[in-house]
């Protein structure tokens, strides 16, 4: 059979969260860096994503990394990040996936008990260790990238709802984080349609009122996602929470989110809560977690930041040939209000 595209693509999710790694059928992409590549695929290559991300090969809750070769010479490889809506600077649930997949399916060779390794995501450079027992990637840590306070105890006037109070921080991408104990949330899953409901009217009116443009790179700005945040508890070593991150069309993340729980602890040592060396044990609507630890204190553009350290598990769930037959009437798939 004549075919336009064959895409092979490994299946994982961490903690929960579904993203999909792409390990062949694309050899690269124009662009000297991860960023650079990033551009191009949402300026003049969108149809591979919007192939397999819309239906009927994706779903509105699926994630997409495509692995590519990186001119960083420290790094391992790159890859970029791919959502629904948007292509996204960085995230921790793709790390973690993305990796997985490389060392399981021998893409990267795996070193037990701990596999080393430097990737470059659009966001800059990422050092990651993975625990590694008899041939499985049991664990992943990753430093991300310095996360840092745009704004605390802002106002914003939301249609419906009126003002909150709310703060604004970077993780990876911007945040809007709002206290879920406030507007009448406990962050469990029957919850789940009006907190999407709620999180995407705030994200639009905090994106509009809130200027927020990254102090080193200008193309990354504006508030993409909002965070509802659980109440606080002390444990040893640090703190406590739930937390529910909402991802455009309109769907909340099911992991703890790794770059929102980097932007909230960028928020909890802005406060004085987190001290550097404390740790952030975050948990999700489903009762996954991730670890994050305040691993150094830094600057990025003269802005005060963090060095988050984040970690959490991922499971392969499948391996896939996607398609595409030069007959078939949908080559960028379609998308029906029902469900995006």
């Amino acid at each position: 059979m004549r075919l336009s595209r064959m895409i092979n693509v490994v299946s994982a999710h961490a903690e929960g969260e579904a993203n999909d790694v792409i390990t062949g059928g694309v050899l690269d992409v124009p662009g000297t860096s991860m960023f650079e590549k990033m551009t191009w695929l949402q300026t003049k290559g969108d149809d591979l994503r919007q192939l397999l991300l819309n239906e009927p090969r994706g779903k509105s809750n699926l994630c997409m990394n495509l692995i590519l070769p990186s001119s960083r010479p420290e790094a391992d490889f790159g890859y970029v990040i791919m959502e629904s809506d948007f292509y996204v600077p960085m995230s921790g649930t793709n790390t973690i996936c993305t990796v997985t997949a490389a060392l399981e399916t021998g893409m990267v060779a795996m070193q037990e008990p701990v596999t080393r390794l430097t990737l470059e995501a659009p966001a800059g450079l990422i050092s990651v260790e993975a625990r590694c027992n008899n041939g499985s990637c049991e664990s992943v840590t990753f430093d991300n990238v310095p996360s840092f306070v745009f704004a605390l105890d802002a106002k914003v006037d939301v249609p419906g709802l009126g003002e909150i109070t709310v703060d604004v921080a970077y993780g990876g991408m911007i945040y809007v984080l709002v206290d879920a104990a406030a507007l009448g949330f406990d962050i469990v899953p029957d919850e789940a349609r009006a907190l999407v409901e709620l999180g995407e009217r705030i994200k639009a009116a905090a994106a509009e009122q809130i200027p927020a443009i990254h102090p080193v790179n200008p193309e990354i700005h504006t508030i993409n996602q909002t965070l509802f945040a659980g109440p606080i508890e002390r444990i040893e070593g640090g703190l406590t929470s739930r937390n529910a991150v909402i991802v455009s069309p309109g769907r909340i993340d099911r992991s703890p989110c790794g770059t929102g729980t980097s932007a909230r602890m960028a928020v909890l040592h802005a406060r004085g809560e987190l001290a550097e060396g404390e740790r952030l044990l975050h948990r999700s609507i489903i009762d996954t977690e991730f670890t994050g630890h305040v691993a150094g204190i830094t600057t990025e553009g003269g802005t005060p930041a963090i060095l988050p350290r984040i970690t959490g598990r991922a499971w392969v769930t499948g391996y896939h040939q996607h398609v595409l037959d030069p007959t078939d009437p949908f080559p960028r798939g379609f998308r029906l209000g029902d469900m995006w």
